[in-house]
């Protein structure tokens, strides 16, 4: 497979849409692109769920949601962090998708703060969350709540979310095989959706 660097958006997108995902896992190999045996999911349905803790956030509106408003901060913050898979190229890459329409910053904000959003792509009807980061307390956890609130509007058929980790798991996010990933994957690629309304 090619180097993404020497890629067109065209074909980067085409091989997220086969399943594959771009990260710096050695700086020694640099930004490659990679698969795995199982993929984790945000459900879409109703075994999506939150901390009750969160609820209290929500019914007050503490948070604006906004897309697309600070793509690079949002992209910054997420790589923000003492190891990160989230190369200067990888942000390069990153960019170019957004000014072609494929990824989106999905945010929250309290006032003129950014409170915290997550990074993805969207294709068809396949949505990747590549990461999230938060400024303010909750401001992640309500974009996630938001963010597959919209995906549900928007009938979106699968929430890739790639890898677990403990906070995935309390929204319900659930592990699958790549047999079954690559079906489902299938079923939402085959799915016209607009992420933007």
């Amino acid at each position: 497979m090619a180097s993404p660097l020497n890629m067109d958006v065209r074909s980067i997108v085409e091989n997220y849409a086969q399943g594959y995902f771009l990260m710096e896992n050695d700086p020694d190999v640099g930004l490659n692109w990679y698969s795995s045996r199982e993929r984790t999911l945000m459900p879409l349905d109703d075994r999506f769920r939150f901390p009750t803790s969160l609820r209290r956030a929500l019914n007050q509106n503490r948070f604006e949601v906004r897309v697309n408003t600070a793509f690079e901060a949002v992209v910054e913050g997420c790589a923000d962090r003492p190891e990160t898979w989230i190369s200067d190229e990888l942000k390069g890459i990153y960019g170019r998708l957004h000014q072609e329409g494929w990824a989106h910053s999905f945010e929250t904000w309290q006032g003129d703060k950014l409170a915290g959003g997550i990074l993805g792509l969207s294709i068809r009807g396949l949505f990747i969350g590549e990461s999230m980061f938060f400024n303010i307390p909750e401001g992640s956890k309500v974009a996630m709540v938001k963010l597959v609130e919209h995906l549900r509007r928007q009938e979106f058929k699968l929430f890739d979310v790639q890898m677990m980790n403990p906070h995935l798991e309390r929204f319900g996010a659930v592990v699958v095989k790549k047999k079954e990933y690559d079906r489902l994957l299938k079923e939402a690629i085959a799915q016209s959706c607009d992420f933007l309304i």
